[in-house]
């Protein structure tokens, strides 16, 4: 089994220090890569290729989200988990447009890190329960409940699936929530982006809650 190469964009040490330790313990994770800049960064993923990059939005010279919006155009298929102290709207929707697929706050347990870490390569997209809630908010303040030409397609149980993962739940709490397996919940959540033509669960709400972010 391969592991999931990670590179981690931080410019506090302590912060860097932490991030690496336990999520070397994890025998499937690697760390292949540090930066304390935007700007290094930038020079390194293309050529790195990680699959998932922790990336701090307060860094020395560019922001960790205009670093996201650089190394999208380029390389696509790496995939960003914001990783701050911040959680107003502005950041948060503004790190979404950039690209990234995952928000956490630096509060989040190490545990949680790294299950979202694994839940982010799966194809799901790991939030803070606090963020998950704002973006619910402003797709309910928006347009109410699911409904549309692109609700259609999903089964009752898919939407009530997708209203949890929109939540902030894991999967596994999505699963004791509904009574169903784990494995159960993630043929749901397959169904779901299968039928909507999507690869991740932020692209999901926007398309069946009609917002753009």
């Amino acid at each position: 089994m391969e592991k999931i190469r990670i590179v981690i964009v931080e410019d506090l040490p302590e912060v860097m220090e932490g991030l690496c330790a336990f999520i070397s313990q994890d025998e499937a994770l690697e760390i292949c890569g540090t930066y304390r800049t935007a700007e290094a960064a930038e020079l390194e993923l293309p050529i790195l290729q990680p699959d998932i990059v922790i990336m701090d939005i307060n860094l020395p010279g560019k922001t960790g989200i205009e670093c996201v919006r650089t190394v999208k155009q380029t390389s696509p298929s790496i995939q960003f988990m914001m990783f701050t102290v911040y959680e107003n709207n502005d950041q948060v929707f503004e790190a979404l447009k950039a690209g990234a697929s995952g928000y956490l706050l630096k509060k989040t347990p190490p545990l949680q890190i790294i299950e979202a870490v694994k839940e982010l390569q799966q194809g799901g997209s790991p939030m803070s329960a606090s963020i998950a809630r704002k973006l619910v908010t402003l797709f309910y303040d928006q347009h109410g409940p699911a409904t549309g030409e692109a609700a259609s397609v999903l089964t009752p149980r898919e939407k009530e699936v997708l209203e949890l993962i929109a939540k902030g739940l894991l999967y596994k709490e999505i699963a004791e929530q509904l009574g169903i397996s784990f494995h159960t919940v993630r043929q749901h959540i397959g169904k779901i982006y299968e039928k909507l033509h999507v690869q991740n669960k932020t692209e999901a709400i926007n398309k069946v809650y009609g917002k753009r972010i």
